[in-house]
């Protein structure tokens, strides 16, 4: 009975992810990625046990055996838990709405580090429900290595807003680390939230410096009006400006990871409206004035 009740929680939580999604298939993807390898490991540990114990009773193994079986199908799920096997959460771009197509946050080029539908362009980001069409985005030099911050091309470059919404969050208190360090204080590090006005929707543009912040909560804004500077703060391996758009309030969520991610565009640039990794975008109005 154990074993058909595994079985049945595994398929309803596929099913959900591919056939509900939205915030159900958010939980259901979490659990499966997290919750259901760890159940495996400990079937199969119990399962062991009670096959080493009916093997010295000299009993029956059948079941034990299907246990194991069992268990083993549990933890396969351990390649999703650990990108073994990079899955990007299934949800179809065609079908996800609202989609808001905004402004260029920069005043200037920068490369898209990760970005795009399919996974191997945006592979840390489409792995995960709320960020399905998340951005890192980065400028000349990057990836250099260096563990000074300064070093970055993007390190300091005001953030434009853009979109017009209402500030729902802006912390610009956690210190920026090292490039490269691990001693990570958050996962979002200094952040503004804007609740668009167009949708309701939110968009998120996080790892911003410390003491750059310009808006508060409760600000009205408008595209290209400052927000603040990029910085390194956060999860994060070197200064670059994370952005994305998701439908639940990141405030009032149990996890930053626990939300639906939404399609987000770009216009009034030389590049495709969804950049994949490795595009250099450049806004309009920054050609014009090279031409």
């Amino acid at each position: 009975m154990t074993n058909l009740v595994l079985l049945l929680l595994v398929i309803v939580l596929w099913g959900t992810v591919y056939a509900v999604n939205g915030l159900p298939g958010a939980y259901a993807w979490f659990v499966l990625k997290f919750a259901v390898p760890l159940l495996g490991l400990a079937y199969i540990l119990i399962c062991t046990v009670l096959l080493l114990i009916r093997f010295r009773k000299k009993k029956s193994r059948s079941r034990g055996w299907t246990g194991l079986g069992v268990g083993t199908v549990l933890c396969l799920h351990l390649l999703l838990m650990m990108n073994v096997i990079p899955l990007a959460y299934p949800a179809r771009i065609q079908s996800t709405s609202p989609a808001i197509t905004v402004s260029w946050p920069f005043a200037g080029k920068a490369t898209v580090g990760w970005g795009g539908d399919a996974v191997n362009d945006n592979s840390p980001h489409a792995v995960w429900p709320s960020e399905r069409w998340a951005y890192d985005l980065l400028m000349e030099p990057y990836g250099t290595g260096s563990s000074n911050p300064e070093d970055y091309g993007i390190w300091n470059q005001e953030v434009l807003s853009p979109v017009a919404g209402t500030v729902i969050a802006a912390y610009d208190a956690e210190p920026d680390i090292q490039p490269g360090s691990e001693e990570i204080l958050s996962m979002e590090g200094n952040h503004v939230y804007i609740q668009i006005e167009e949708t309701g929707t939110y968009l998120l543009l996080n790892h911003l410096k410390q003491g750059s912040v310009q808006v508060k909560t409760g600000d009205t804004v408008k595209p290209g009006d400052v927000l603040g500077r990029v910085g390194n703060s956060g999860s994060t391996s070197e200064p670059h400006l994370h952005i994305h758009h998701q439908r639940q309030n990141p405030l009032t969520v149990l996890h930053p990871v626990l939300a639906e991610g939404l399609p987000l565009y770009f216009e009034g640039t030389n590049a495709d409206p969804m950049p994949i990794k490795g595009t250099v975008v450049t806004p309009d109005f920054k050609l014009k004035e090279q031409n």
